[in-house]
């Protein structure tokens, strides 16, 4: 993962300067890919554990039917 920027930068011409090599520096596909899984287990670890706790009784019972119907379409 690129390292962050580590000495303050004053001047908004060296920050923009200092973010477009950041963003467009060559990564191999490789690293990009397992770059993005873990970023998105991450948040998976996290969503819907949190997505269930914020539903109400009604909400679950409607998406369970939902995930049954779209299984046994199959």
């Amino acid at each position: 993962m690129p390292k962050r920027i580590s000495s303050r930068i004053t001047d908004p011409n060296q920050t923009a300067a200092a973010v477009v090599a950041l963003a467009t520096q060559d990564i191999d596909p490789q690293t990009r890919s397992r770059i993005m899984a873990e970023m998105g287990r991450k948040g998976g670890k996290i969503g819907g554990k949190r997505r269930l706790q914020t539903m109400t009784a009604a909400q679950r019972k409607k998406v369970a039917r939902k995930a049954a119907r779209a299984r046994w379409k199959k």
